[in-house]
């Protein structure tokens, strides 16, 4: 921008980049993924945020993301994710079972798609859902850049048929972003509950954060385990926790709402986490009552 002849540069508060989905259901598609989540969330916190992410050009991005920069990426489809439960015997208990069909985009996202205007950005959340962010990306950022990731969409796997089948840890790249991001959140459903997995990473990246559901977080500094615990919730709609958990903290890291203590910010994600339980679908996302609520770690 140039503003009576000086130029100004724009620094993003928070850049997330991935692909947001339609999330098909019996009942019909509402827009979904983590950058949705994470960037509706992050804008809670921060002013200027910016999602980039592939979708077809009938995507609603501006009315999906209120407030918030939209940089598009010209893709045949935007990725959808079928939601399909099926009832099955656990146990010998009627339980309802979540089957995912994934029809995801083409596009993979890498440092071509970051401008220069995106490369001045605070914090950059990387938020794959379907393999779809190349590690080249890491070296369109400076190293005062805040990197988060979020790696689920590196583990994710499905077969010809786009059925999601599992979750492992042949995670290609792992190393390039172990050692450039400044943190990683995963849950322990990513790598389908392998703890020697997460302790093997743990010892590879500087912060690592394991969500564990209700039983709060599981954070490693420096390899060291430090166990986090949750808030009581009345669930009512847990979609989006893990995607709300990680932007919050995020932003509380780059900050220092806690000065050094990443242990308290953690909390203040943990409980700002649960109160998004309590509340269906995007009503989750925090409110000024549930900052208050949560600010004393």
């Amino acid at each position: 921008m140039i503003l009576f002849g000086f130029k100004i540069t724009i620094v993003i508060d928070y850049l997330a980049i991935g692909t947001v989905t339609e999330d098909v259901w019996k009942d019909g598609i509402t827009p979904g993924g983590t950058v949705m989540y994470s960037a509706r969330t992050a804008r809670s916190f921060v002013q200027n945020v910016t999602v980039v992410s592939p979708v077809a050009p009938s995507f609603d991005m501006e009315g999906t993301f209120p407030g918030i920069n939209v940089h598009r990426i010209a893709s045949p489809n935007t990725t959808q994710f079928e939601n399909i439960y099926e009832k099955t015997i656990v146990n010998g208990e009627v339980r309802s079972v979540r089957r995912q069909v994934v029809r995801p985009s083409p596009v993979r996202l890498n440092a071509s798609h970051i401008t220069p205007a995106l490369s001045h950005s605070a914090i950059v959340h990387l938020a794959p859902l379907c393999n779809e962010i190349d590690a080249d990306i890491l070296g369109k950022f400076d190293a005062n850049t805040f990197i988060g990731c979020t790696p689920q969409g590196w583990l994710r796997r499905w077969d010809a048929q786009g059925h999601v089948s599992q979750r492992g840890a042949n995670w290609t790249d792992a190393d390039a972003f172990f050692k450039r991001c400044n943190a990683v959140v995963l849950s322990i459903e990513d790598v389908m509950g392998d703890w020697a997995v997460v302790e093997d990473w743990a010892r590879r990246t500087p912060f690592m954060v394991v969500t564990v559901g209700a039983d709060g977080c599981c954070a490693y500094i420096n390899g060291e385990m430090h166990h986090v615990a949750g808030y009581h919730a009345t669930e009512v709609d847990p979609t989006g926790a893990g995607d709300i958990f990680a932007a919050t903290l995020f932003v509380a890291l780059q900050q220092r709402r806690y000065g050094d203590d990443v242990l308290c910010a953690c909390r203040f994600a943990n409980c700002i986490a649960a109160q998004s339980v309590t509340r269906p679908q995007l009503a989750g996302l925090p409110t000024a009552d549930d900052m208050a609520k949560c600010k004393d770690c």
